[in-house]
């Protein structure tokens, strides 16, 4: 098999600015991950910040909790196909 990269290229990490629950926050995403969020809070009708912050409240509800970025990146492995 020959590994290509993706339509569009490789990108490197975009930093954000979020807030959640009224606390400024940076997150830095590759732009697939910004997309696939982005589009995860439309098809669950949240703002993007309502969804990071849901995201932000199970991923401190974990034993050992990862920081947000990666927390957001599992996420969206485990429920979309980025």
């Amino acid at each position: 098999m020959e590994i290509t990269a993706p339509p569009g290229g490789f990108h490197g990490p975009v930093k954000r600015s979020i807030t959640i629950a009224g606390h400024p926050t940076s997150i830095s995403l590759e732009p697939i991950f910004w997309a696939a969020l982005e589009a995860a809070a439309v098809d669950a009708a949240l703002p993007l910040s309502a969804l990071v912050a849901a995201i932000d409240h199970a991923r401190i509800s974990a034993e050992e909790p990862p920081n947000l970025a990666s927390a957001i990146r599992t996420w969206l492995m485990g429920v979309r196909r980025v």
